[in-house]
């Protein structure tokens, strides 16, 4: 069992061997869920890129960089 301590901040550090089992570094995301009342678990909140497949629609056809610089200018000099 490991233990960590709050600092007056609400700030802890979790112990390098929760970490390592978790599979989390500095910097990365993670998340409490409650699973009764007074008691959460600590879970990482990082997915794998291939988790993103499928997020976004291919297009209908296909868009010509002619075609991107067009609509740019135009979305530019609607902001003007």
């Amino acid at each position: 069992m490991s233990t960590a301590t709050m600092t007056t901040k609400g700030q802890i550090t979790i112990p390098a061997a929760v970490r390592a089992a978790l599979g989390v570094e500095a910097g990365d995301r993670v998340e409490f869920v409650q699973v009764e009342p007074g008691r959460f678990e600590l879970v990482p909140a990082t997915s794998p890129v291939t988790a993103l497949k499928g997020l976004v629609r291919k297009p209908a056809s296909p868009v010509t960089v002619e075609d991107m610089n067009k609509a740019i200018a135009a979305q530019g000099a609607k902001a003007r």
